[in-house]
């Protein structure tokens, strides 16, 4: 079986659906000539051709407007926003427009559209081209939003995404990129979007995580094994609108003690919305308080190496947090 890191797997399996269905289009800033700024359509236009790889101005307004009118034409649009950070200008046509064309024509028809964007920090990105966007859309019925932290669940949900009837936004962590590898079948197959995965079992506390501190968390797991004979049960949401219930609360059920560790800004996100859910449901099943771990409530990320790294957690913070929850 193959093995490919994350980005690869994104321009292989894009590929494949374009080259199995015409009515796949790709639009967005420099994705023709230059193939992304990730290289993630790298090639396309050579064998696409120019009216299914479409360059657009440096409008993402535009990019979505338009890919929603393809989509209500029949085609499959997937647009590209080359970083998250640079969405807010196509907020409205995605809220206002794509959320809820199911419910404005009374389920008549959806809009088939997939917005791709990397987010996340921890590239040196800076103030715009290293935020988490995740929460700002979770909050917005009609829409579905998936993270995929593995090349395994890329190419699975991005050929569930492209086929959903409604909008998803699909978004990929930059640091993951290049450094997270791993097996991916040649052959087609989706990962249904709302399941969420167990990354790692255990019977001593449930972590919940998705993107880079997945990674984080998992490494903190494996350690925490290493050194205390403590095993963390580790889940992977995978898409967080809709969330897994069943399997997150199924696993804190058996623990009793969850950890919720994001990226995005603690106050008001991810985190928050899961905690709250496992405080309704299972608070005569746990053993603790539920513990959040996320960015600081700063407006974005700092771009001087030394503040960037202050900003997100880490593996030893996570680590830390694991002990004293397991030990509580």
């Amino acid at each position: 079986m193959p093995v490919k890191n994350l980005i690869n797997t994104i321009h292989d399996t894009m590929w494949d659906l374009m080259a199995n269905d015409e009515r796949v289009v790709v639009l967005g800033e420099d994705v023709g000539q230059r193939g992304g700024v990730f290289l993630a359509t790298k090639g396309f236009l050579d064998k696409f051709g120019e009216e299914r790889v479409i360059d657009t101005p440096l409008a993402e307004c535009s990019i979505v407007g338009h890919g929603i009118g393809m989509a209500l034409g029949g085609l499959l649009p997937i647009c590209e926003i080359q970083f998250a950070d640079f969405i807010h200008p196509a907020f409205n046509q995605i809220v206002q427009e794509a959320a809820r064309l199911r419910y404005r024509s009374n389920g008549d028809f959806g809009c088939p559209i997939v917005i791709r964007a990397p987010y996340g920090a921890g590239v040196h990105g800076g103030l715009y081209h290293s935020q988490s966007v995740e929460a700002l859309f979770a909050h917005v019925p009609g829409l579905k939003i998936v993270l995929p932290s593995t090349p395994y669940d890329a190419k699975g949900l991005l050929r569930a995404a492209l086929y959903d009837p409604d909008p998803v936004l699909y978004f990929e962590h930059k640091k993951c990129y290049r450094g997270v590898t791993g097996e991916v079948p040649d052959e087609d197959y989706e990962v249904p979007i709302g399941t969420a995965a167990v990354k790692r079992e255990g019977d001593v506390l449930t972590v919940i995580a998705y993107g880079l501190m997945l990674h984080h968390c998992m490494d903190a797991a494996d350690r925490l094994a290493a050194e205390e004979s403590i095993n963390v049960e580790v889940i992977d949401p995978r898409s967080v609108a809709p969330m897994d219930w069943e399997c997150l609360l199924g696993s804190v059920a058996k623990t009793s003690k969850a950890m919720i560790v994001i990226e995005d800004n603690r106050t008001l996100g991810v985190g928050a919305e899961i905690s709250a859910r496992i405080g309704e449901e299972l608070f005569y099943d746990l053993d603790a308080p539920v513990v959040r771990i996320g960015g600081p409530d700063i407006p974005a990320t700092p771009y001087c190496k030394v503040l960037e790294d202050f900003f997100l957690p880490t593996p030893g913070q996570i680590y830390d947090a694991m002990l004293e929850l397991a030990r509580y």
